[in-house]
């Protein structure tokens, strides 16, 4: 169903394209402002105590060493992908994020803005009659 000029609200259907917009300029603002009280910081790597990234680099290097001796081999690949995975994996488990201090109103604004955003997002998908 086209309105009169043939143009298509959010999500194809008619209407609520103002408050799609309105909607998205607020949850941007809201998910802006929440991250932007966030602190992500990172500690070293340990295992019972002693630092291990050392260890995580095994199967990387032991990877790379197979593949410069055979480039086709399906095991150096192998160790390669399960090195970079484990880097990873391990750099994400390390991570530590905090939320900084701020007001309750500050707090509240933020949330107002991402929940009433996203719900002004999901009404215009809705079509108006």
């Amino acid at each position: 169903m086209e309105n009169e000029t043939g143009i298509r609200g959010a999500g194809g259907t008619p209407g609520g394209l103002l408050e799609f917009f309105v909607g998205l300029g607020m949850a941007v603002a809201g998910a802006f402002l929440i991250t932007n009280q966030v602190i992500v910081t990172s500690s070293f790597w340990s295992i019972w105590g002693y630092n291990a990234f050392g260890l995580s680099l095994l199967p990387l290097i032991f990877g790379i060493g197979v593949l410069f001796f055979n480039g086709k081999s399906i095991v150096g690949w192998l160790l390669l992908f399960i090195g970079v995975v484990i880097i990873f994996a391990g750099i994400l488990m390390n991570l530590q994020i905090y939320f900084q201090p701020t007001s309750l109103f500050n707090t509240i604004m933020m949330i107002t803005l991402l929940a009433g955003g996203i719900g002004l997002i999901a009404r215009a998908l809705v079509s108006h009659k």
